[in-house]
């Protein structure tokens, strides 16, 4: 006689069968579009700095599973979305030793100090990517031109600067839109922002693209898709506001959204499902909070970029946006009874 076990768990009990690694993976697969394009605009470099960006990441997550004595957890992906984040925020010329260091920093400090994934409480990507703000300033504000004649055929000497070692720009290096546009009040047109032909981050250039592997993310349902519409539909406004009371000071709604990292940032940085809140009122108050603050910066702040600060605050704020927002538990008061 055939006996049968009953399992008894906690809730949820209903789930829809999509494993950790299948999410992951599938995140992976809408960043390509953008990693592809970077390097047809920026050449081998851009392929060198995501290469070892996220190699750094992977190796350095498989070395501390080892010496923890744990099973290795780069098959789950995660390591490479970090790595790939990573990678796509920092210039297609900045020095590999550089990217390396940052990628140890977003898995060993961004990641594998909370106790790995699930347990973080910021963007490990941007973590890694802060630090490398504040250790080398100069370098990770130093841009390349787009669509160079000999960008596959020759690569910056400042990729393979010796560790320890200030890099040497050439005079090919030139300013992103948002930098121009702060400082020199110089605005570029909204289709070159849109395509991506622009100089920038290896990966924040083209909006279409960014744009494609956020939809594709909702569509499968691995994405909340109010996180990113907040976030933007708030920057618009915001910005929009602006623009209309001094046009000749504020740029274009249309301008802020698709310059910068604020798309990147808002379809694969902020969708973290661990830094985000968990309520749907929550995760519109998050998106907010981020669309507004990104422009404060931008506008207000010393630099013309705030998408990072912008994301690390809100993930900081999270668990306490959850907190006053908790809905009533069915059945009870709001006050409490003592």
């Amino acid at each position: 006689m055939l006996s049968k076990t009953l399992h008894i768990s906690t809730s949820p009990h209903l789930t829809k069968g999509v494993t950790t690694d299948v999410i992951m993976k599938n995140v992976v697969y809408a960043l390509l579009p953008a990693a592809l394009f970077s390097v047809y605009v920026f050449g081998i470099s851009a392929l060198l700095t995501i290469g070892m960006s996220v190699a750094s990441c992977v190796f350095t997550e498989h070395l501390l599973c080892k010496v923890t004595n744990k099973d290795t957890t780069i098959d789950d992906y995660s390591a490479t979305i970090t790595g790939l984040l990573l990678g796509l925020t920092l210039p297609p010329i900045f020095p590999l030793w550089m990217t390396m260091v940052g990628g140890v920093i977003a898995i060993g400090l961004g990641k594998f100090l909370f106790g790995g994934l699930g347990y973080n409480v910021f963007n490990p990507a941007l973590v890694g990517r802060a630090v490398l703000q504040a250790a080398f300033p100069v370098a990770i504000t130093t841009w390349y031109p787009a669509l160079l004649d000999n960008r596959f055929t020759s690569v910056p000497s400042s990729l393979f600067t010796v560790p320890l070692l200030q890099p040497v720009f050439d005079g090919s290096s030139g300013a992103t839109p948002l930098s121009a546009f702060k400082f020199d009040h110089v605005a570029v047109e909204t289709s070159d922002l849109f395509l991506g032909f622009v100089g920038g981050s290896t990966g924040e250039t083209s909006v279409v693209f960014i744009l494609l592997g956020g939809i594709y993310l909702i569509y499968k349902g691995m994405m909340n898709w109010r996180i990113p519409l907040s976030i933007l539909s708030s920057a618009f406004i915001f910005s929009g506001i602006l623009y209309m009371i001094q046009p000749e000071v504020y740029p274009t709604p249309w301008f802020t959204l698709c310059s910068g990292g604020l798309m990147l940032g808002a379809m694969f940085m902020a969708t973290d499902m661990v830094g985000s809140p968990i309520t749907s009122l929550g995760v519109c108050i998050y998106g907010c909070f981020i669309g507004i603050l990104v422009v404060v910066i931008r506008i207000w702040g010393g630099l013309p970029e705030g998408v990072m600060y912008a994301i690390l605050l809100a993930n900081a704020l999270s668990p306490q946006i959850d907190r006053w927002i908790q809905p009533k538990v069915y059945g009870t008061s709001k006050s409490k009874k003592s």
